[in-house]
């Protein structure tokens, strides 16, 4: 077995969801070698999460952040943890509900995501800090 592994910065964004499906496959080059296989990509942040979902309209992920937002509110009373704003808890509870990674097959040379699948970068701190994911790529076989 195979591994192709890459550790990538991505640039500051606002709080929302963001597509970052083009910077996972530009990272990782590698894949075009790969007939089957699986790839892993892993956050390495609790205030920001990984999701896969609706690539094209845009008001997807505008619904997404409102959705969470509601879900999820600032100012709660409840909270003890609020040492960065009020942001700071609600953000480790969105990132905790959605997850840190992802995992998708490869086929053909190809991420094998959906027509209208794409990687999220789900921010949830207001002013969102640059952030570091590790994408592994594990080949079961190559492309001859």
């Amino acid at each position: 077995m195979k591994i192709f592994q890459q550790e990538i910065g991505l640039r500051e964004r606002r709080r929302g969801f963001h597509l970052i499906t083009t910077e996972v496959i530009n990272a990782l080059p590698q894949v075009v070698e790969i007939k089957t296989g699986m790839c892993q990509i892993f956050i390495q942040h609790t205030s920001a999460s990984l999701c896969i979902n609706e690539n094209a309209d845009p008001t997807v992920r505008q619904d997404f952040e409102m959705y969470f937002n509601k879900a999820v509110p600032e100012g709660d009373p409840d909270y003890l943890h609020d040492d960065e704003g009020p942001d700071d808890m609600p953000a480790h509870l969105k990132a905790a509900l959605l997850g840190s990674s992802v995992s998708i097959p490869i086929r053909n040379g190809r991420l094998a995501l959906g027509t209208w699948q794409g990687i999220y970068l789900c921010e949830h701190r207001n002013y969102g800090h640059r952030r570091s994911i590790i994408i592994t790529a594990w080949v079961n076989k190559s492309i001859q």
